[in-house]
């Protein structure tokens, strides 16, 4: 079994920044692509970054100036700084991992998210 915790979110002024943290345990033999997703209130889950396994990034339009997406394979955990955020950037973040795991399949894993506010 493998099991994504998510850390870092919480409130935050617009305008200002957080560092969201993913990392993965358990049954683990190999980490492909890496990603960040939200969803806010109401609305469909969207995709914020993702990162590929040789570093390739790609990002959402309304993210792109603003994010930066990295990963540490050695700790299995992938990162999201965001800064000069916006009240429309408050959602729940969950990271989602393609994961190889010691059964020798892969397939997608999902943290359980956590709570991003932008409010003044």
């Amino acid at each position: 079994q493998v099991q994504l915790v998510e850390s870092g979110g919480g409130l935050v002024q617009p305008g200002g920044s957080l560092r969201l943290s993913c990392a993965a345990s358990g049954a683990i033999v190999e980490i492909g692509d890496m990603g960040w997703y939200r969803q806010a209130p109401g609305k469909q889950r969207e995709l914020v970054a993702t990162i590929t396994s040789g570093d390739y990034k790609n990002y959402a339009d309304s993210v792109k100036d603003r994010c930066t997406i990295s990963r540490d394979n050695a700790k299995n955990a992938v990162y999201l700084q965001m800064l000069s955020l916006k009240p429309e950037d408050t959602a729940v973040y969950f990271c989602k991992m393609v994961v190889m795991s010691t059964a020798q399949l892969w397939g997608d894993f999902w943290g359980r998210g956590t709570q991003v506010t932008v409010s003044s």
